[in-house]
């Protein structure tokens, strides 16, 4: 099972997800994409009962994370040495989301919603300091116009890296990497 894991503000119904989905779709892959929380204790509840509910049906779990999917998908896959794949992640998102106004609008639905002191400072908590780099696949561009390619670069030096000249934040041209991605969380 791949569960794909979004980012602030978006939903299991993001662009990404919807090509991931039907990418792995056609390769016979189970794939999901839960639309989360945006309270990052309750995300984390979610995507711990999904994996372990997994787990106990003795299927293997990998992750996919973007932008602040993939800073859980990290915490996540320390947790139960899971492999994944991050694309663009946050590595320190209790200080670019500190940033962000509050209330805060979904970009799937536009629906409005609280983000507080108290929501960005909970993240710190799920802060890993030493990585299994070996579990790690990281899908990186260096036009990412909201956080710094290079904090996750330096973090994941040893991991499998892809970096990427130009792009955005919400990665550019993500379907060249299908197979690779696959490749790397199956194998």
């Amino acid at each position: 099972m791949i569960i794909y894991i979004h980012g602030f503000a978006s939903s299991g119904q993001g662009t990404k997800a919807k090509l991931f989905r039907e990418y792995f779709k056609n390769q016979g892959v189970a794939f999901i994409a839960p639309s989360l929380s945006n309270v990052p204790a309750l995300a984390l509840d979610t995507l711990k009962q999904l994996i372990e509910s997994y787990i106990k049906l003795g299927e293997s779990v990998s992750l996919m994370g973007s932008s602040l999917g993939g800073f859980y998908s990290i915490y996540l896959s320390q947790m139960y040495n899971l492999k994944a794949v991050l694309i663009n992640p946050s590595i320190f998102p209790y200080d670019t989301l500190s940033r962000i106004p509050s209330p805060m609008t979904n970009f799937y639905d536009g629906a409005s919603f609280e983000w507080k002191e108290q929501h960005y400072e909970a993240l710190r908590e799920y802060e890993v300091a030493e990585v299994n780099t070996k579990n790690f696949m990281l899908l990186l561009q260096t036009g990412d116009e909201s956080l710094d390619y290079n904090h996750a670069a330096k973090k994941f030096v040893h991991a499998t890296l892809d970096i990427e000249e130009g792009g955005n934040h919400s990665y550019e041209g993500i379907e060249r990497h299908f197979k690779s991605v696959a490749t790397f969380l199956i194998s």
